[in-house]
């Protein structure tokens, strides 16, 4: 066997290993993304004290079972149909508002525990929203070659958490308000990813682009 032959029969088998299983399962890439936009925009309209809420309560609602239920349920379908960045991300930012709701349930006893320790609360409050900047950063890497739309999604989610930690520690409202603005801007985007995954090409009127990155082979 010749090297062309050779390389053409190693390019094949590595497309046939890492290509995804074929699977029956509907793409749930616009329920995750749906589900983290509403609850994100709900929020976000909270940290920047529209119709003047300040007690972000009544979000909780939304983390437990559209944020965190429908979204863990988005990401544990991705894993069959082999899209290990989008079970990664849905699982991991469900989990993330189901304890973001947990935090605020008054029967689980965690703000309680803060009582007299306000101050204490705010800086624990800011290390668990930059535990999920650097989360979301990592993420952010892993999306650089898949298109730009997605990029710009967690960029500004990026910033989002990192305004919204400065906030809790230094008891910030103007920060607080603006991670609130680029929460708002953050939800935007996934709305307008979500809504390209659910034009499905052959079923929708028209598509919405997500920004094609190139992709070149690496051997």
């Amino acid at each position: 066997m010749s090297d062309i032959e050779k390389a053409t029969s190693n390019h094949q088998n590595y497309a046939k290993f890492s290509a995804p299983p074929p699977t029956p399962i509907a793409n749930p890439g616009a329920l995750g993304l749906f589900s983290f936009a509403s609850t994100t925009f709900i929020l976000s309209l909270y940290n920047v004290n529209a119709r003047g809420i300040a007690i972000p309560n009544v979000v909780v609602g939304m983390a437990c079972f559209c944020g965190g239920l429908a979204q863990l349920l988005a990401g544990m379908w991705e894993f069959p149909r082999g899209n290990v960045f989008g079970a990664t991300a849905f699982t991991s930012y469900g989990a993330f508002w189901m304890s973001y709701a947990t935090i605020l349930i008054p029967n689980s006893g965690i703000l309680a525990a803060y009582t007299g320790h306000e101050d204490e609360l705010s800086q624990a409050l800011g290390i668990y929203l930059i535990t999920w900047f650097m989360f979301t950063f990592l993420l952010m890497l892993g999306a650089l070659r898949r298109n730009i739309s997605f990029v710009a999604l967690l960029f500004f989610l990026c910033i989002t958490f990192v305004l919204l930690a400065v906030g809790a520690w230094n008891a910030s409202i103007k920060a607080t308000n603006a991670g609130g603005g680029f929460g708002i801007l953050t939800a935007m985007i996934a709305y307008y990813c979500g809504l390209s995954e659910l034009l499905v090409k052959g079923e929708s009127w028209f598509g919405l682009p997500l920004g094609t990155i190139k992709q070149e082979r690496v051997d």
